[in-house]
This record gives C-alpha cells, sequence and structure tokens, in this order.
C-alpha cells in the first residue's frame, strides 16, 4: 500500500476513493472496503483511503476525545490488510477545518485525487462547521464527472456497528461482543522494549510492548493470545494498566506472560489479541502478594485455554 501525508497538488491518476477515520476498521469500515475493492476492480482504478491523524476530535477537544482503538499505524496496517491501494494521511489542523464544503470537493477531490467514484458513511459531513453532505457531493457529482453512494449503517445483533460501540463494549469486559463487531479480537500491537524488569524478579518475565498513547479503550488481566513473538501464535497472560502496586502514578503499561516461552524478544513488533478479561487491575498491599496473585492468574487462564480447547474439539467431533 502507498502511504502519502496530506493531498497532492494534482492527481498522478483517477482513484476510486472512500473517506473517513476507520478508527478500529471494524464490521461497518470493513464494509466500506468491500466496496471500495468492488468499485475499484469494476472501473480499473486505484483503491484509495482518506484519513485524518490527529482524528479531528482530539484535534478540537483533547480532553474529551474517545480513546483510540488503534494506533495510526495498526489502522494502516489493517487497511492494507483489506485490499486498500494507496492511502491518504491528512494532517487535520485549522487550515484542513476551515477549508470551505465547496472547496474541499473542488481542491480535494477532484482536482488533489481526481475521484472517479466515491464512498462515504451515511452520516458523512466535511468542510468548515461540518456544512457539507452526502446531497452536496451528490449535486456536484454530474459536473464533476464522479460516482457517489453512502454506505448504510451495518447492523449487529440489532445495534449499529461504530467504533463507539467497540470502545463501550471493550470498557465492560465484553471481549466477545467487541470481537463480533470487529471480526476479529481486538488487538494492541507495539515493539517489545525493556522494561523494569519486575516480572522477572517475581518470576514471571514478561515482554513490554510499547504503548503510543497514555489511554486505552480496556484495563485489567487477560487471557491472550499473541502474533510475532514467534513463528507460531503464542498464549499468555496480559497486564494492562497503571500498575498501582508498584506505581503512585503509573503510565498505561502492557506487559504479556508468554507460557512456555524463553526466548529474548526486544525489538520484535508483536501483536496482542484480547481473548477474555479475568478480572480488574488491582492494588495489593506488597510485591510478594502481588505475586501470589499473579500466579492464581496465570493457572485461570490455563485452564480458560484448556476449556476453550476443549470445547472446540468437542464442536469438531459433533
Amino acid at each position: 500500500m502507498r502511504i502519502t501525508r496530506g493531498i497532492p497538488q494534482a492527481a498522478d491518476t483517477p482513484v476510486a476513493l472512500t473517506i473517513g477515520n476507520f478508527d478500529g476498521v471494524h464490521l461497518g469500515h470493513q464494509a466500506m472496503l468491500e466496496e471500495l475493492t468492488r468499485a475499484s476492480t469494476r472501473l480499473g482504478l486505484p483503491s484509495c483511503v482518506m484519513t485524518f491523524e490527529p482524528h479531528p476530535r482530539e484535534f478540537f477537544a483533547p480532553d474529551q476525545a474517545p480513546v483510540r482503538l488503534t494506533s495510526l499505524r495498526e489502522k494502516l496496517e489493517l487497511l492494507a490488510a483489506h485490499g486498500v491501494a494507496r492511502a491518504h494521511v491528512c494532517r487535520f489542523n485549522y487550515a484542513l477545518a476551515s477549508i470551505t464544503a465547496q472547496d474541499f470537493i473542488e481542491r480535494i477531490l477532484v482536482k488533489g485525487l481526481n475521484i472517479r467514484w466515491l464512498q462515504v458513511g451515511d452520516d458523512f459531513r466535511f468542510g468548515a462547521r461540518r456544512a457539507g453532505d452526502f446531497n452536496m457531493l451528490n449535486q456536484y457529482a454530474k459536473q464533476y464527472h464522479y460516482e457517489v453512494q453512502a454506505l448504510r449503517s451495518v447492523m449487529v445483533d440489532d445495534e449499529r456497528v461504530s467504533s463507539t460501540a467497540v470502545r463501550t463494549a471493550l470498557a465492560a469486559g465484553k471481549l466477545t461482543r467487541a470481537a463480533r463487531l470487529l471480526g476479529r479480537p481486538y488487538s494492541i500491537s507495539g515493539r517489545v522494549v525493556r522494561g523494569e524488569q519486575l516480572g522477572r524478579k517475581l518470576g514471571f518475565p514478561t515482554a513490554n510492548v510499547q504503548m503510543k498513547h497514555n489511554r486505552a479503550p480496556l484495563q485489567g488481566i487477560f487471557a491472550v493470545e499473541v502474533e510475532g513473538a514467534a513463528e507460531r501464535t503464542l498464549r499468555g497472560a496480559a497486564s494492562l494498566g497503571l500498575r498501582p502496586t508498584v506505581h503512585e502514578k503509573g503510565r498505561m503499561t502492557l506487559e504479556v506472560y508468554l507460557f512456555d516461552f524463553k526466548e529474548k524478544i526486544y525489538g520484535r513488533h508483536i501483536s496482542v489479541n484480547f481473548l477474555r478479561k479475568m478480572r480488574d487491575e488491582e492494588k495489593y498491599v506488597d510485591l510478594e502478594t502481588l505475586k501470589r496473585q499473579i500466579a492464581v492468574d496465570v493457572e485461570g487462564i490455563k485452564e480458560y485455554f484448556f476449556t476453550a480447547e476443549a470445547q472446540r474439539r468437542r464442536g469438531h467431533a459433533e
């Protein structure tokens, strides 16, 4: 996938385009990408996505903006996995926010990208004061020779699939629900960095995963599967939170204890898939109490995997 920062002054080729924040790349986003792929194939055009960094709500009200489901890298990797040929990452700032809706169409969509097919969500708004909408895009379509379509909401169990719905499920510890909305388990990826070596001292050495933000949509102790640490998928126990037993004012930290794995993996980029929440994060009176609880957590998570595997085998046998 070709990644471009911003929009060129003039396009090098016509494209089929869809626009959105794509936080989480959930089932609703995936439906848009499927339509994009079909249109690009039908028209013989590169499939192209326009997205924004930072999220507009982070720009206008950073203290009130929702926590991200995916980092920019994770989002781009997911877009590439769904067949997107080009991604334009537009810096959201006052200059972009102040562009009139008409100028957005003429200067960015038509001149800068040369769209021949355009798809947006049914609630898409653009331009200064959010003045532009699907109807406006449709009004200009004949003049500038592009097709435009709006994708209706995707529903799962009578709930509209959205990034907000995914965040709500994750915050409540409903990881199965979040996975249904995402079409896959929720994951966090990052590079393994050297931590404080506390886990090793407690008898449970952990991989410390670098976090891009000091916020996460979920916290607690989890059963996880990890990709990227070895050739096979590994199982483990993860702690995601502020580590209140260790620090009074901790920083968001993701640590993973990998079962039956002793290799040093500093520097590797791994993906942690969250399968089940075991409990909330707690503060303990001392490190010895924390160590005993970690042992209990590890045994509980191993039992979860054993039970899940047994159920899977019974299902196959039937």
